[in-house]
């Protein structure tokens, strides 16, 4: 064998550069599932599923061009459960004369196989991912010399580079982000009709998946019988296509609004298809902006969209690798607290909790407003320790990949790298959430109320996060007004707010 060609679970695009060149007589593809993947963090069901459904789809694809692929399945034992030591057994039963692969999108897979490499005494060939528009290096490069890294002026760049969105070097609209009008909540008589989006039955691959989760993987939190995720690359083409005509067109107003009953809105539900390379970004971008020229969908819209696929994503998967393996251990408050067992079982008075956490177990999704300003906020304010906040991220959403997750949970949502990227911690209280959401109505916590038995457990804990931090927050000049504000509270109020927030702290512990 010339190339034994390592395809891992999220590099499932024909267009993976360790493919190029490929030749079916002298080369072989190696797929592996490794069962201490679903189990080194407490998986989502369907997060195991979309995997490995994904996976044995794109096998049989290899397969129909004449392609050998040696598909190593849960059940086959050889090198134990993890990658590394499933990948090591092979290399040293096949003796390829050389490993191919495309960079790993997580940095303990590539030192695994760096490792089973030369364990092996087998050469390796990495191939930069041409999947990203801003490779690793070229990222660096932006990067240095930087005190402060934003993704806005990264994005501005990369628009500019790419030419999207653009007019004889200028943004159309003569603006760089219509963020400000993507903000809007609700009227109090909510989302009205919602568009439904694409739904893709279980074939024959994705029902043996299903039922060997079912089987395998009982113990596991989340649901099952919802599971309709694009697991192939035709499967994720039509999602894209539905989404730019029956969604993209009213994205932006309402993408940070949150609702009862409303697990999807107008969301792109793309992200688990893009972070597994069933789509490609630069598909996405131009079918978005042409959607724009054609009058099909308006600028604010389309502007909010590119700019989480052309700016946010590129700019998080740039500073994962510039800050590994660092980021893992960042904890710049140095909060502590374990996480409260409610995030695995939805079961919690607070109502914006208890709906966020069972859409997430039923369907492995929420959107970004829910993870950063609902689940996020909460960890940050209840001062749960940031490794653990990111291992349940991990574990619980389809789309959830460690370079994309772990920087939006460390850096955006807990601020645990001190503002390597964001000017501020994104904190809120309850009055946040009333005003994006319908969750509040019915609740049995007043989210304007800071102490008393209906004080909202989330304007406690922001009350109590500002009076902690309140000589850092007010040397900020995003964050002096709160400082400000809980500054004017006499000696009385800040007390009892403090032991509000301790007893609530003492009561998430022992739920």
């Amino acid at each position: 064998m010339r190339n034994l060609i390592l395809i891992l679970g999220d590099q499932l695009s024909l267009d993976n550069p360790a493919l190029a060149g490929i030749d079916a007589l002298q080369d072989r593809v190696l797929m592996i599932e490794a069962p201490g993947e679903a189990t080194r963090v407490w998986n989502h069901r369907a997060r195991i599923a979309i995997f490995l459904s994904a996976m044995r789809h794109f096998a049989g694809q290899l397969r129909g061009r004449g392609i050998t692929v040696d598909y190593r399945d849960l059940d086959d034992r050889r090198g134990g459960d993890s990658l590394r030591g499933r990948l090591l057994a092979t290399l040293k039963t096949e003796r390829p004369q050389r490993l191919r692969v495309c960079e790993a999108g997580e940095y303990s897979a590539a030192a695994d196989i760096a490792a089973a490499c030369a364990e092996a005494d087998v050469p390796l060939a990495v191939l930069p991912d041409s999947h990203f528009l801003c490779s690793r290096a070229e990222f660096a490069e932006w990067a240095k010399g930087r005190k402060e890294l934003r993704m806005e002026f990264f994005y501005r760049e990369m628009r500019r580079r790419h030419g999207a969105l653009m007019r004889n070097g200028k943004p159309e609209g003569g603006r760089w982000n219509f963020d400000a009008e993507n903000r809007a909540g609700f009227p109090k008589t909510g989302p009205g009709e919602l568009p439904t989006p694409p739904s893709f039955p279980p074939d024959a691959i994705t029902r043996e998946v299903l039922a060997l989760v079912e089987r395998r993987f009982a113990e596991h939190p989340g649901a099952l019988q919802h599971f309709a995720w694009p697991v192939t690359r035709d499967d994720a083409l039509h999602a894209l296509a539905d989404f730019i005509r029956h969604r993209l067109p009213r994205f932006g107003q309402h993408q940070d609004a949150m609702w009862s009953d409303m697990p999807f809105g107008w969301h792109s539900l793309l992200s688990a298809a893009l972070n597994l390379k069933l789509l490609d970004p630069r598909e996405v971008i131009a079918a978005a902006e042409a959607a724009w020229r054609e009058g099909a969908a308006p600028l604010e819209s389309v502007e909010g969209f590119i700019r989480q696929i052309l700016g946010w994503r590129e700019f998080i998967r740039g500073v994962y690798w510039l800050d590994m393996p660092g980021l893992l251990e960042a904890n710049h408050y140095r909060h502590e607290r374990p996480l409260p067992r409610f995030y695995w079982t939805a079961e919690t008075d607070m109502n914006c909790m208890r709906e966020t956490i069972g859409q997430t177990l039923r369907y492995g999704y929420a959107h970004h407003i829910q993870r950063l300003m609902v689940t996020g906020n909460f960890a940050l304010l209840a001062g749960i320790n940031p490794r653990a906040v990111h291992e349940w991220y991990l574990a619980v959403y389809v789309d959830a990949v460690e370079w994309a997750e772990l920087p939006n949970t460390t850096g955006m949502a807990l601020f645990a790298n001190g503002g390597r990227f964001t000017s501020k911690p994104y904190i809120a209280s309850g009055a946040y959430i009333s005003r994006m959401s319908n969750y509040c109505t019915g609740c049995r916590y007043d989210p304007k109320q800071k102490t008393g038995p209906r004080a909202c457990p989330f304007t406690t804990l922001y009350w109590n996060f500002i009076d902690r931090h309140e000589a850092e927050l007010a040397a900020n000049p995003r964050t002096v007004l709160m400082a400000r504000n809980v500054a004017r509270l006499d000696a009385g109020a800040r007390a009892a707010i403090r032991e509000a927030a301790g007893n609530i702290l003492d009561t998430i512990a022992t739920a």
